[in-house]
């Protein structure tokens, strides 16, 4: 089996493609719309590709990329990995020997705090990805310095001149793997969509958020960002604890859908840190059916 994920090896998205198939061919690719388009056309049966990060938000050309392009991808599975970042140099080189510094542009950020204490005045280039940063430095001259992992270090023989560096010891970066089918329910789910509004309306996002609310659904993340058709027009990306297959979950899909543009499932999938969202009383599975036998009742003494 292969596996294309946003490359180069030596990323942390590398571990995850790892993880998500053990063993497969890994086959690296320079952007995240070129492994969603690789898993759409089949040239590889899973994706994996960075969405999150605990200290820098959302990967917005990955939520882009899967909410504006083509449908027929969806996210089957999260992984999160906890994020060590280490400043990385050519053999012999110092600290105060440093005056450029490069990676990808998500991970600088997530340094800002020692940069400033022990860097302040380095120049800072982005990069296309943590590992073709640490590339970068390999062929550089001992002024150069990188943000990357320690297998990075290790595969251009690199020195580690400072050891976990980011701003936060919880730093963790949530991955996706990508597929052209949805996941079975599991029991710890969770599901991914992104609302278009349409029309403005006064109280369109309340209503929507009623509609969750209302079955107890728990949203564990909610994001806007520019549809990109005209100035002042958003999407709602949301999380939801839940399985589209679950009634409750599925009746209040069906009421949001029928107040906006359009709804597009991004994916429903199990969640990385196997929670399972209780609903008790009339919100449980069993209250959805019971109800739906009553009303089957009522159905079948109508003429036919």
């Amino acid at each position: 089996m292969t596996v294309v994920f946003l490359g180069p090896e030596g990323t942390f998205t590398a571990a995850a493609a790892e993880i998500a198939a053990p063993g497969a061919t890994r086959l690296p690719m320079t952007t995240i719309p070129e492994v969603v388009r690789a898993v759409r056309r089949g040239d590889a049966p899973v994706g994996v590709v960075p969405i999150e990060n605990s200290i820098e938000g959302s990967v917005n050309l990955t939520l882009d990329t899967l909410a504006f392009g083509d449908p027929g991808v969806y996210i089957r599975r999260e992984i999160t990995i906890p994020i060590s970042m280490n400043l990385l140099a050519r053999p012999g080189t110092r600290i105060e020997d440093i005056v450029e510094l490069r990676s990808h542009p998500m991970a600088i950020p997530q340094c800002r705090e020692w940069l400033d204490a022990h860097l302040p005045d380095v120049r800072l280039v982005p990069s296309a990805s943590t590992a073709y940063a640490a590339e970068e430095v390999s062929r550089a001259d001992g002024t150069v310095a990188a943000l990357g992992t320690a297998l990075a270090a290790d595969r251009f023989d690199l020195d580690v001149l400072a050891k976990d560096i980011q701003d936060r010891d919880g730093n963790t970066t949530r991955f996706v793997v990508l597929g052209t089918r949805m996941s079975m329910p599991t029991g710890a789910d969770k599901t991914s969509l992104v609302i278009f509004f349409g029309e403005d309306r006064p109280g369109q996002l309340m209503r929507v958020l009623d509609e969750f609310a209302l079955r107890s659904i728990n949203l564990t993340k909610i994001e806007s960002r520019p549809t990109k058709q005209q100035l002042g027009e958003y999407c709602i990306f949301i999380d939801l604890a839940g399985h589209v297959t679950e009634a409750r979950v599925a009746e209040a899909l069906r009421s949001v859908h029928r107040h906006v543009a359009d709804v597009r499932i991004l994916g429903t999938y199990p969640r990385a840190d196997e929670l399972v969202a209780e609903a008790n009383g009339p919100d449980s599975e069993d209250a959805y059916a019971e109800a739906a036998l009553w009303f089957r009742t009522i159905i079948d003494r109508i003429d036919s």
